[in-house]
């Protein structure tokens, strides 16, 4: 048996009885769900973990930011922040459906991925917000939703089977630690297509090879993203570098922890590596494998797709990509909308860097995905600002986009912008092959290697610098 999120009264009961009974994990639940009503039939014995999951960053999309070094102690997240991919969620955004003239769905809102019914999450919990949690996005097994329209002009996500009783019950039955399918249906959907924004979380994890990835392959390891992932009340482990908030505090996630220890490799010329280069970097040799992943999309750039039937971004797909490297010490600088904007050398909005350098002792070489993006910048305040896009999808015009989310997001009637290259860092940590694909000595020590060795703040590669000093030290 598998992880699990927290281990109430009621829930070690239950899983005790099943376990006793030689139920199936996908069964557990068969004889206590009578008859599936929403999501008050799960509160009836969870109304613990459902209380637990709305402060998490699944339900809030915002929290705590320990390790965002300009954050200023401010709640952030999703909800809150401009990002280089479908820009914010908020507003119109959130819900509801957006079409073509020929009646075909564009898009139903950012709430698509969320793990709620079409509510947006409150900072403080209530009868309605717990009810519109939707338990079964991750814990059952064959649950499909779509958005309906309601009595009062609204929008809300419900099951499909939501007039078919008997089989709505069925699908409530069949309850499960999240699998990897059910991580896959919005991790790897998320930015507008498949593997579009992580690059390394691709549809191929649900059943993949043990070349693709050693870890969550059937003749590898057969990890669940729960294995690594699944902390205490919901509260999911781990924090990539482009996120502001933190879901567990206190509770880093590392390949060298339990699993690897510090110097796992028998070999003292690779395990004096681990120091200052962390596992990823050697081990993600590159990313975007199978599906290729999103590393430009300009905004300013609109034009009609025959294909999708709508207006659509400018937008660079690479697969078979090799990362970018960079000092990181787990901290990062995330921009926050309403602040003036910080641009690198070449002018362009930093979206997200991490901390750290080769004077950091607790920074390490890490492999990133380097996206960049075309964004407008408020003139005068010098602001990120967001593109309402869902709209922008039906109507073509990024101009009305830009002031229509202008104004939902910061109250602003009259802007004045300009559109601006932005660049995001963006953590590389899934699809490990097996070590013998791993990068090798010359793939970074040559003349010809991937790392930008000035860029790391070094005067030239390390190991050629050891080597002329040595050379000259047996000369004399």
């Amino acid at each position: 048996m598998r992880l699990m999120y927290v281990a109430t009264p009621v829930l070690a009961a239950l899983l005790a009885t099943a376990v006793a009974s030689g139920a199936s994990q996908e069964n557990r639940h068969k004889r206590w769900v009578k008859e599936y009503t929403g999501t008050e039939t799960c509160l009836k014995c969870h109304e613990e973990e459902a209380e637990a999951f709305f402060h998490s960053q699944h339900y809030q999309w915002r929290g705590e930011t320990p390790a965002m070094v300009n954050s200023d102690g401010q709640k952030l997240g999703k909800l809150t922040m401009i990002n280089d991919f479908c820009t914010n969620p908020g507003g119109a955004q959130w819900i509801g459906k957006v079409t073509n003239d020929d009646g075909k769905v564009l898009a139903k809102g950012c709430s698509t991925c969320h793990a709620g019914l079409g509510l947006l999450p409150a900072e403080t919990p209530s009868r309605v917000q717990l009810e519109n949690i939707d338990c079964l996005i991750c814990h059952a097994n064959g649950y499909r939703r779509d958005l309906y329209a309601t009595e009062d002009g609204e929008w809300e996500w419900r099951p499909i089977l939501w007039k078919n009783q008997e089989g709505m019950n069925s699908v409530a039955r069949r309850i499960t630690v999240p699998t990897r399918t059910m991580c896959l249906r919005c991790h790897s959907a998320s930015g507008g297509g498949p593997n579009y924004k992580r690059g390394d979380i691709e549809y191929t994890l649900k059943e993949p090879d043990r070349s693709f990835d050693v870890h969550m392959a059937a003749n590898g390891k057969d990890m669940w993203c729960v294995d690594c992932h699944a902390g205490d009340a919901h509260r999911v482990k781990g924090r990539g570098v482009d996120l502001a908030a933190t879901d567990s505090p206190g509770h880093d996630l590392s390949c060298s922890g339990s699993c690897h220890g510090e110097t796992p490799h028998d070999v003292p010329a690779l395990d004096n590596h681990t120091e200052r280069v962390y596992c990823t970097t050697c081990h993600i040799p590159v990313f975007a494998k199978d599906e290729p992943t999103d590393m430009r999309r300009d905004w300013s750039t609109i034009t009609w797709s025959e294909e999708k039937g709508k207006y659509t971004y400018d937008v660079t797909l690479e697969q078979n990509v090799e990362p970018v490297y960079a000092w990181y010490n787990g901290s990062s600088y995330n921009q926050i909308p309403g602040q003036p904007v910080r641009r690198n050398t070449d002018g362009a909005v930093t979206m997200v860097t991490p901390d750290g350098d080769r004077a950091d002792p607790a920074a390490r070489i890490y492999a990133f995905k380097l996206h960049r993006g075309v964004l407008p910048v408020l003139k005068g305040k010098d602001w990120i600002m967001p593109v309402a896009t869902e709209e922008l999808y039906h109507h073509g015009d990024p101009d009305r986009a830009v002031r229509d989310a202008a104004k939902s997001f910061y109250g602003l009637d009259q802007v004045d912008y300009e559109w601006t290259d932005t660049v995001r860092y963006m953590g590389l940590f899934h699809e490990i092959p097996p070590a013998e694909d791993a990068l090798q000595c010359l793939d970074c020590h040559s003349p010809d290697g991937r790392m930008d060795w000035q860029a790391l703040g070094y005067d030239g590669d390390p190991l050629a610098t050891r080597r002329t000093a040595a050379s000259k030290d047996s000369g004399r």
